[in-house]
């Protein structure tokens, strides 16, 4: 169970260093785009994440 933890957070570091080492200027104008949207849909996204990745988790712990 630790080795899955271990390898879910390298993964989601390679993905959002990605990001940095890619696009950086994209980066920014999303930054700014998502000062924009609401705090409240900002928290409903983030609640729905949270529940998608559990959701994998779970899927996922079930095939094993």
């Amino acid at each position: 169970m630790g080795i899955a933890i271990l390898m879910g957070l390298g993964m989601a570091l390679v993905i959002e260093g990605l990001v940095f080492a890619l696009a950086p200027s994209r980066l920014e104008d999303m930054l700014r785009r998502l000062a924009a949207v609401p705090h409240q849909t900002r928290r409903m996204i983030g609640l729905t994440a949270i529940a998608a990745g559990a959701v994998l988790i779970s899927w996922a712990l079930s095939l094993v």
